[in-house]
């Protein structure tokens, strides 16, 4: 497979057209600091299901369609091309990527995301014939149902509103109202959380983003919940056995020390 070109869905002129030649539909960073949550709890289990190894510096992912219309998800080591793509893309700029063909380490069959976008002048996105020896090709993770996939985006939902979630939580809300037991849902996820600084999680089980002012976005991941946090403010867990529901956990006397060890041991973007 040649080099990829194109943009993000922008319909430009093609030309003719090449059936080992990619279009770039999208791309995505997969790196210890920043990968689709949806794919996994953590960067070696993310990896693991694109069948590529976990290497420290990671990888950029180039989502496209070759000239027969069939879905290919290039892995690429030139993380900073991709990142500055993505950031032009961002922006409402043209950048085409194009990465060198000596930095791809894999062209794998299909699509680990799913897109609502299209190469023009192909045919419809499918999947490619398959050849002797040829790996499954990737699809994306069942998130119609809940479960660890929509838990997942659900707390990349808060995280990306984390203002409009904010408002609909009291500003003294607490962990535990006097006299009352704590939920014990929320208890085992600060007790994994607390475990996490004793004992450090897999690559990108703890990230920190950047957020208002001075302070950071956690996001903290592990089995079966997740966690969102601002290390000025709340938290907000999510748990695979509650379905849809998002469970605050204030202040208190616990949660800002717990955030500033694991904001102080997280993985962050490159």
């Amino acid at each position: 497979m040649s080099a990829t070109e194109g943009a993000v869905g922008d319909g430009s002129d093609i030309g003719e057209v090449d059936d080992d030649q990619l279009f770039v539909l999208t791309a995505v960073l997969l790196t210890p600091g920043q990968f689709p949550s949806v794919l996994g709890d953590d960067y070696p289990e993310v990896c693991a299901k694109l069948r590529l190894e976990p290497y420290e510096e990671g990888y950029g992912l180039v989502l496209g369609q070759d000239g027969r219309g069939a879905r290919w998800t290039v892995a690429t080591e030139d993380v900073s091309l991709v990142a500055c793509a993505i950031a032009a893309w961002d922006c409402g700029m043209e950048y085409d990527l194009s990465p060198d063909e000596n930095s791809i380490v894999a062209a794998l069959p299909g699509w680990p995301l799913a897109l609502a976008v299209a190469a023009p002048g192909v045919p419809a996105p499918h999947d490619p014939a398959p050849e002797e020896g040829d790996p499954e090709p990737l699809t994306p993770p069942d998130a119609l149902e809940w479960g660890p996939a929509q838990r997942r985006l659900g707390a990349d939902e808060i995280a990306l509103q984390w203002a409009a979630w904010r408002e609909q939580v009291e500003g003294e809300v607490t962990f535990v109202d006097p006299g009352t037991k704590p939920h014990a849902g929320v208890r085992r996820v600060l007790d994994e959380a607390r475990e996490y600084v004793r004992q450090p999680p897999p690559p990108g089980r703890v990230r920190s983003s950047f957020a208002a002012g001075e302070a950071r976005t956690l996001r903290v991941d592990g089995p079966g919940w997740s966690m969102v946090a601002r290390t000025d403010d709340i938290a907000f867990v999510l748990l695979d056995d509650e379905p849809g529901e998002v469970l605050p956990v204030g202040r208190g006397p616990e949660l800002p020390g717990l955030l500033e060890s694991l904001d102080a041991m997280a993985a962050r973007p490159a």
